[in-house]
C-alpha cells in the first residue's frame, strides 16, 4: 500500500527526509521551501538533491517537461537508499502554480515504493 505524506510535517523521524520544490538558485523563502530551511536544515543556495535533512526538486525554471529530469533524478536516488523514508511534498503545486493533475504524473515510478511517501491528492491521481 502506498506510503501517504501527512498534510503538514511538522517533525521528522530520525530516517525521514522532507522532498520539496525548490528553485535553481536554492533560495527557499516561500511555502515548503522555507519550512525545509527553517525547520530541517535546507541549505540556501542548493537547490537540487539532498540539502539537511531535505530533498530539493526544481519546480520554477519552466514547464512541466523541466522538472520530470529532476523527479526521476529523486526516484533514482531513493531507490538507492531505501533505510530513508521520504516525505514528498505537494512540489510545484504552491508558488510554483502547477496543478496536482500535472505534477502528480511526474511520481507515477514512486508509486509503489517502499521508501516514498506522497501526498493523497498525488495517489488519487495516480490510482
Amino acid at each position: 500500500m502506498q506510503k501517504v505524506t501527512p498534510n503538514f510535517v511538522k517533525t521528522l523521524k530520525n530516517n525521514e527526509i522532507f522532498v520539496f520544490g525548490s528553485n535553481l538558485a536554492g533560495a527557499h523563502g516561500g511555502g515548503a521551501a522555507r519550512i525545509a530551511y527553517e525547520q530541517f536544515g535546507a541549505e540556501w543556495g542548493v537547490g537540487i538533491g539532498m540539502t539537511g535533512r531535505c530533498y530539493a526538486i526544481p519546480t520554477m525554471q519552466g514547464g512541466v517537461e523541466t522538472i520530470q529530469p529532476y523527479v526521476d533524478d529523486f526516484i533514482a536516488y531513493a531507490e538507492k537508499h531505501p533505510e530513508y523514508l521520504f516525505l514528498v511534498t505537494r512540489i510545484g503545486c504552491g508558488i510554483a502554480g502547477f496543478s496536482d493533475e500535472e505534477i502528480a504524473p511526474l511520481f507515477a515510478k514512486a508509486m509503489g515504493m517502499d521508501n516514498i511517501a506522497l501526498p493523497e491528492s498525488f495517489i488519487n491521481i495516480l490510482k
